[in-house]
């Protein structure tokens, strides 16, 4: 008889790329699976899981405002519906394992799941996990994380260190760097950054990449700029002068990018930092300051502190981007070096370990 896998979390690409990779890979060793995903409703999750041919249920839940408590009457109102609706799907559907991935419909499933003694794995992705999961490790079957003495957080038996899933597009890209170049456009024989900013964009990012422009035309560096949806517009005319830049909402190859890339600059997201290990790229990471528990700067320290990334603070980012950007640029030997640095932090096959440790659980 088919297992059934219920999968929750989502709100960001780092969330979802890792819990499609899951998804994907238990179905590649089990075709008649029962797959189905738990999501936030108006996150990105209820159009990216559909697309990539999963099922998907939304729940009101939202994050609380950690600095405007008032704000969260309707918050904790919302978590009461999202309670009742994830226990209502955990007892429909009697899933025979439920993975909690982050974000915010993860919680609810979770607890709704171990309510019903549902065994429950944990994919951790930061280096500093957030209040939920540490509540929900208690009676988890299995944590499964990306960084070392997570035991600090974690009850030591149960963790396993597998490290991040990551898109197997990525992987799977097979040009050259010159190859990469032209695809996007841009001269082979000329330094090029790539900027991310997340599908949404980053503010901090953008207003320092702007403020970088004339710098980086005045070094012979070319741009690969995404803005993310929320920015494309503002963006896009102050770009258009240069003709060294290229603005877009969405980066559609993101494997031609890295590969292309002389050096990334983006957000410290787990899972941007899980593709920037696994394809050793050289980085300046700006942890985004907004996040719970400051966990983006934790995950930039960890490799920073290997000098396996630079880290830019947020706060210090629109004044010292470019000058970071044009140092390394002209330091091959250093960009080389943090590039080492990252590949050599990179844990690979996490998909495929993941889908043991479920398949593990559901055996017992």
């Amino acid at each position: 008889m088919a297992h059934k896998i219920l999968i929750s979390g989502g709100g960001t690409g780092g969330h979802i790329f890792p819990a499609l990779s899951i998804a994907d890979e238990i179905r590649r060793r089990e075709p008649d699976a029962d797959i189905r995903f738990v999501g936030a409703l108006g996150r990105m999750e209820m159009e990216r899981v559909p697309a990539a041919g999963y099922p998907i249920e939304g729940l009101p839940v939202a994050g609380f405002d950690r600095k405007r408590l008032w704000r969260n009457i309707p918050v904790l109102f919302k978590l009461w519906k999202s309670m009742r609706r994830a226990r209502r799907i955990v007892r429909d559907f009697a899933p025979d394992i439920a993975i909690g991935v982050g974000g915010y419909a993860s919680g609810p499933v979770l607890k709704a799941a171990q309510r019903r003694d549902v065994p429950t794995l944990i994919q951790e992705q930061n280096s500093y996990p957030g209040v939920t999961n540490k509540l929900l490790a208690k009676r988890a079957k299995a944590i499964c994380v990306a960084y070392p003495d997570m035991e600090r957080y974690f009850p030591a038996d149960r963790i396993i260190t597998t490290g991040n899933p990551i898109r197997h597009a990525l992987l799977e890209c097979e040009f050259t760097q010159a190859e990469a170049k032209r695809k996007l456009g841009f001269a082979p024989d000329r330094p090029l950054v790539v900027a991310l900013g997340g599908s949404l964009g980053a503010r901090t990012i953008n207003e320092s990449i702007e403020a970088s422009l004339p710098m980086l035309a005045a070094n012979g560096i070319d741009l690969l700029w995404q803005t993310g949806k929320l920015y494309a517009a503002e963006c896009a005319p102050k770009a258009a002068p240069y003709s060294n830049v290229k603005a877009t909402a969405f980066v559609d190859d993101m494997g031609a990018a890295y590969a292309a890339a002389d050096l990334v600059v983006a957000r410290a997201g787990a899972g941007t930092i899980s593709e920037i290990e696994a394809l050793g790229c050289p980085s300046i990471l700006i942890p985004s300051p907004n996040v719970a528990e400051d966990h983006q700067r934790h995950n930039a320290e960890a490799l920073s502190s290997h000098n396996a990334a630079v880290m830019i603070l947020d706060a210090d980012a629109r004044t010292r981007l470019s000058n970071t950007i044009v140092e390394l640029i002209n330091d091959p030997q250093h960009r080389r070096q943090i590039a080492e640095a990252a590949a050599a932090m990179a844990l690979t096959g996490s998909a495929e370990a993941i889908a043991e440790q479920a398949f593990k659980l559901m055996k017992k």
